[in-house]
C-alpha cells in the first residue's frame, strides 16, 4: 500500500533530480554530525518518512490506547490470576522481583506496540512493555528529515505534522519521581544499561536533552553502581531516578554482578521508571492472555473487539487442546499443519533472535522448530497482514528506490500514544537489531 502522500513525494524525486542530491549530501552530512548509528551502522539511510494520514493516525491512537486497556487490566489483575501467571510464565527470579513495591501502580510507564497498518487492517505483533528504544532516535531522525531540501518542498503542497517524544520521555521519569517521593529537590537521572550495546548513542542523545532541561544525568552500568548510605552511586555521582534501559532477563543473567543495582529497587534507594513489574506484560504470552476465550469476561465491549481485529491468536506451543477461530483443535496439529499461516516465537526475547517464520521454512524445517520450541518457551502466533511501500535508499553507490517491510511502532506513555517512528527492512523481519533501518512517522495531509 502506498500513500498518495508517499506517491507525491516518489514522484517529486523523479521531477527534481537536483533536489535528490542535494538532500542525499545534507541527509549523509547530518547523520555523521549527530553520529546517528546503531552498533556502528547508520540507522536511517532513507530520504523520506513514513507517512500516515490524519484519520490513519487517529485509527491507530484509539486502537493502541484501547488494547492498552485491556493490557492494564492483565497487569492488575495476572498477580493473583493462577491461570494467567501460568499463562506469562515467570521464572523464579522474576517472580521475586515483581513482588517489590515500586511505589506506583503503572504496570508500565513507557510502551511500544510494534504493528502493521495495511489498507485494511491494523495489527499488532508484540509489545515492548519493559525498556522501548527508539524514542530519541526517532525525535532526531524527524528533527533532521524536516530539513531536507526535499521535505521543504513537498510541505508546499502538504501539510506534515512530525511527532516528538523525549519531552514525553522526561516528563513521565519526572512524573512518577514526584508521586513516589513528593515534590523537592531535582533528582539526578542514571540511564542503566550494559555498556557496549548498539543503542549507546540513543542513551548519548537522551542525556544531552535530560542536562538540557536542568536535570544531571549519568549513563551507567549496572555492574558499576554502588550503595552507600543508602543511596545509589555511580562513582561520585548520587542517583535519584534510574531510566532502566536494562532488561530484566540479562539483569538475572549478571545478578552476582548487579547486587547493588537490584538491591536499591528492593529497597527504594531510587525510583526506577519502568519497574520490574512490567514482567507481567512484556512476555509476547500476553497476546495469548488477550486473544485466550477464558479471560474474554475481563474485558470491555470495546477492549474485546480492538483485541479481536488487532491482537493475533497466540499459543504456547505444548501439547494441549486448544480453539482457533471458536474451533476446538489439537494445538500441535495445528502448528504442524498450518505453517503457512504461523511463526513461532520465544516468549521472552529481542532483537528477532530464535523466531521461525513458518511460511518460509519447509517441512523438515517447521518440524525441526516445532521440535525446539517444546524444548523451551515458545509461543506460535498467526501471520499478520504486512505493508510495503517503496523509499528512496541511500547508499555509497547513489540512491535506490527499494520495496521496504513497513513496521509502525507507536509510541505510549501512561497508555496515551504521543509518537511514532517506523522500521523498514528488505526482509520479513524488521527488526533494527537484526539489520532493519527506521525512519520517523509523520502524518501528512
Amino acid at each position: 500500500m502506498t500513500s498518495q502522500a508517499a506517491h507525491d513525494y516518489n514522484s517529486l524525486i523523479e521531477r527534481k533530480p537536483a533536489l535528490l542530491e542535494e538532500s542525499r549530501a545534507f541527509l549523509e552530512q547530518r547523520l555523521n554530525e549527530v553520529r546517528f548509528v546503531f552498533g556502528g551502522r547508520m540507522l536511517s539511510p532513507y530520504l523520506r518518512p513514513h507517512f500516515v494520514t490524519r484519520s490513519e493516525w487517529q485509527q491507530i491512537t484509539r486502537t493502541c490506547e484501547t488494547v492498552w486497556s485491556a493490557i492494564e487490566k492483565v497487569g492488575r489483575i495476572a498477580p493473583a490470576n493462577k491461570l494467567m501467571l501460568e499463562q506469562i510464565g515467570l521464572t523464579e527470579g522474576e517472580r521475586e522481583l515483581v513482588a517489590v513495591d515500586p511505589g506506583y501502580e503503572e504496570v508500565s510507564v513507557t510502551s511500544r506496540l510494534d504493528s502493521f497498518l495495511t489498507g485494511e487492517t491494523y495489527q499488532f505483533v508484540e509489545l515492548n512493555a519493559e525498556c522501548p528504544a527508539g524514542i530519541a532516535y526517532q525525535d532526531v531522525a524527524a528533527e533532521i528529515f524536516c530539513e531536507l531540501p526535499l521535505m521543504r518542498e513537498f510541505t508546499r503542497q502538504h501539510s506534515v505534522t512530525p511527532m516528538y517524544c523525549r519531552q514525553n520521555m522526561l516528563e513521565a521519569l519526572l512524573t512518577i519521581y514526584q508521586r513516589v517521593r513528593g515534590r523537592g529537590e531535582t533528582p539526578q537521572i542514571a540511564i542503566v544499561d550494559y555498556k557496549g550495546l548498539p543503542t549507546q548513542r540513543e542513551f548519548e542523545l537522551f542525556k544531552e536533552f535530560f542536562e538540557g532541561r536542568g536535570y544531571s544525568t549519568t549513563i551507567a552500568d549496572p555492574r558499576d553502581l554502588e550503595l552507600r548510605e543508602g543511596k545509589l552511586h555511580h562513582g561520585d555521582f548520587k542517583i535519584d531516578l534510574v531510566y532502566r534501559r536494562a532488561l530484566t532477563t540479562e539483569l538475572l543473567e549478571k545478578i552476582n554482578e548487579c547486587q547493588a543495582f537490584i538491591e536499591a529497587y528492593k529497597t527504594g534507594a531510587a525510583v526506577f521508571v519502568n519497574s520490574f513489574r512490567t514482567k507481567y506484560v512484556h512476555k509476547k504470552m500476553l497476546f495469548a492472555v488477550l486473544t485466550d476465550e477464558r479471560h474474554q469476561h475481563y474485558f470491555s465491549e470495546a477492549e474485546q473487539e480492538a483485541i479481536r481485529k488487532s491482537v493475533p491468536w497466540t499459543r504456547r506451543v505444548e501439547e494441549a487442546k486448544t480453539t482457533h477461530n471458536g474451533q476446538e483443535v489439537d494445538l500441535l496439529e495445528f502448528v504442524r499443519t498450518r505453517r503457512e499461516i504461523l511463526v513461532l516465537k520465544p516468549n521472552d526475547d529481542y532483537g528477532g533472535h530464535g523466531i521461525f517464520i513458518g511460511w518460509e521454512s519447509d517441512e523438515s524445517a517447521w518440524e525441526a522448530a516445532i521440535k525446539q520450541a517444546l524444548a523451551g518457551d515458545y509461543l506460535a502466533q498467526e501471520r499478520v497482514t504486512t505493508s510495503r511501500e517503496v523509499f528512496p535508499f541511500v547508499d555509497e553507490s547513489g540512491v535506490h528506490m527499494i520495496e521496504q517491510l513497513l513496521d509502525l511502532d507507536p509510541l505510549l506513555f501512561f497508555g496515551k500514544v504521543s509518537g511514532a517512528f517506523t522500521r523498514l527492512s528488505s526482509s520479513s523481519l524488521a527488526n533494527v537489531t537484526s539489520g532493519a533501518g527506521m525512519v520517523p512517522t509523520m502524518i501528512a495531509e
